[in-house]
């Protein structure tokens, strides 16, 4: 049997608001269109639940009109994400950095279908407790809020470590075109790309979907 192919997953600059709606939908209708993207990893600033539920209402078909997950994520938010993603359409939630047991309380209010993503994982341990509590995919990678980001070689080597152990799926993040060919080779199961490689100036998706094609090809 041939091994998956790996598709694409975007993730949204943090702390989306309302006055970003529009460019952002466009942004990910263009990018869904250019290449296989699996999902769009939507990272919202905290709000009143309200306003992030018709938010998310505003996104979420932008992605799913191609066939892509929306998936929701607010980082420090002390209100329901799991409400606040199903009332708004989306299809699931990402958490970064999970407390003890927030994991395995989320997939349990999560019905059947309904995706949970796990990221942050700066340590092994913590992407195998992300992995015990039934999450869809791991994710290694990203940049932080602060616009930081973890090692690049520290997430090519995480990302091949999982892969070549584990069957939960894993998110492989880049942040820039050089790190794009290594975690490509990795055979991990999603690209993530941050939002510079799919939605700013220069950016084009189609050039990554080639490069994953052309790595396959050699496979």
């Amino acid at each position: 049997m041939a091994d998956p192919r790996t598709r694409l997953a975007l993730l949204s600059p943090h702390r989306v608001e309302a006055h970003q709606a529009d460019a952002l939908a466009e942004a990910i209708t263009a990018a869904c269109e250019a290449g296989d993207v699996a999902a769009v990893i939507l990272r919202l600033a905290p709000a009143d639940e309200r306003s992030l539920v018709n938010l998310v209402k505003r996104l979420a078909p932008a992605a799913q009109a191609t066939g892509a997950a929306m998936v929701v994520s607010i980082a420090d938010f002390a209100g329901d994400v799991v409400s606040i993603s199903a009332r708004g359409g989306a299809d699931g939630v990402h958490l970064d950095k999970a407390r003890d047991g927030a994991l395995r309380e989320l997939r349990g209010r999560l019905g059947d279908g309904r995706i949970l993503g796990a990221g942050g994982h700066e340590q092994k341990h913590a992407a195998m407790e992300a992995g015990e509590a039934g999450v869809d995919y791991v994710m290694f990678g990203g940049l932080y809020a602060d616009g930081m980001a973890p090692d690049a070689e520290t997430v090519q080597e995480r990302a091949q470590w999982w892969v070549e152990i584990f069957e939960t799926p894993c998110i492989a993040v880049a942040h820039d075109r050089a790190q794009l060919a290594g975690l490509i080779a990795t055979g991990a199961e999603f690209l993530g790309l941050e939002s510079a490689l799919w939605m700013g100036e220069g950016a084009d998706v189609s050039v990554v979907q080639a490069m994953i094609a052309a790595s396959e090809a050699d496979t």
